[in-house]
């Protein structure tokens, strides 16, 4: 088995990139009603990968990207002790890699970047009812903290 690298993305990884948009969309239409059919994206990977207030991290085993994850940095409520945070987003690991503590090698990965950059905090969003996902991002140190809640009308 290859060891798993992570590193930045380039705008030559977008291709794999906008498949793993797809996954992840695919994966949490079980989790949200809500999302439209067909394909659909929640991200403009090209201009995360170029934006400087965004990291864009992949996992590569050998030649093959096999994972991702990002981490933007955004200004927070005025009311915060802190001025901006890291929001990460993007969590995807291939289904044959999983299990191999990628998904954590990539938070780590983006955890420096984010210390390079003077941020104290990360954030990201997760569907309650995604309990394996909630599992990973507590064993990581992440905790709850709120609870998002909606009505259809």
């Amino acid at each position: 088995m290859n060891k798993i690298n992570i590193k930045s993305a380039g705008l030559e990884d977008l291709e794999i990139l906008l498949t793993f948009e797809q996954a992840v969309i695919h994966a949490e239409r079980l989790f949200d009603e809500t999302l439209k059919e067909g394909n659909i994206n929640y991200y403009d990977i090209r201009e995360m990968i170029l934006d400087p207030y965004t990291e864009v991290a992949i996992a590569v085993s050998g030649t093959k990207i096999v994972g991702s994850g990002y981490a933007k940095i955004v200004e927070s409520k005025p009311y915060y002790i802190f001025d901006k945070y890291a929001y990460l987003g993007f969590m995807y690991t291939d289904f044959d890699y999983r299990g191999q503590g990628i998904n954590s090698s990539i938070i780590e990965f983006l955890k420096k970047w984010c210390i390079s950059k003077n941020i104290s905090e990360m954030r990201l969003d997760v569907y309650e009812t995604n309990l394996s996902a909630i599992k990973a991002y507590e064993k990581f140190g992440f905790k709850k903290d709120m609870v998002n809640m909606r009505i259809g009308l």
